[in-house]
């Protein structure tokens, strides 16, 4: 993927550049999202379906080269993700990816599940998602469950990916 790269004065209170990727599909259909932001962190989460890394720095222009793509190194650890009707899919993590994580939150009347491999500093950061109800990150392999779903997971993970493209 190739960069592009606009100076752009951050504004105050905005003292950090960041970049986030965002992968959606076996496709590798990719969005790059370069921006100031007031916070924001290093790493990676991983949805099978969703995958998003985000670098973050403090120097001027430091943000001009793309996230390195993490999903090309595996790093040996297994979460569960979820797929249709089932989260009992097994995810082979990558890169810094180094927790399992389980999202549900509720949109309208329906209940949503996320499940997939995490960062420690995304996972850490997760606690200020408002309109996720329940996040929680375990270190072990398969740690974070496998139990059927009944709805789509898009919105949830569009949820906490707007959350660090924004943050």
């Amino acid at each position: 993927m190739g960069s592009c790269v606009q100076q752009l004065t951050c504004p105050s209170g905005l003292s950090k550049c960041s970049t986030a990727v965002t992968q959606i599909g076996d496709i590798t259909s990719q969005a790059s999202v370069k921006n100031c932001a007031a916070a924001c962190q290093n790493g990676s989460m991983n949805f099978g379906v969703l995958k998003m890394s985000s670098f973050c720095c403090d120097t001027d222009l430091c943000n001009a080269k793309d996230v390195p793509d993490p999903s090309n190194i595996p790093n040996g650890k297994q979460c569960f993700s979820c797929g249709d009707k089932s989260c009992s899919n097994i995810l082979r993590c990558s890169g810094s990816e180094d927790r399992c994580i389980k999202a549900t939150g509720t949109f309208g009347a329906q209940s949503l599940v996320v499940k997939g491999c995490v960062s420690k500093s995304i996972c850490d950061a997760t606690a200020s998602v408002s309109s996720v109800e329940g996040i929680s990150c375990c270190e072990g392999d398969l740690c974070n469950g496998a139990h059927s779903v009944t709805q789509s997971f898009l919105f949830l993970c569009c949820s906490l990916l707007s959350y660090f493209l924004v943050h």
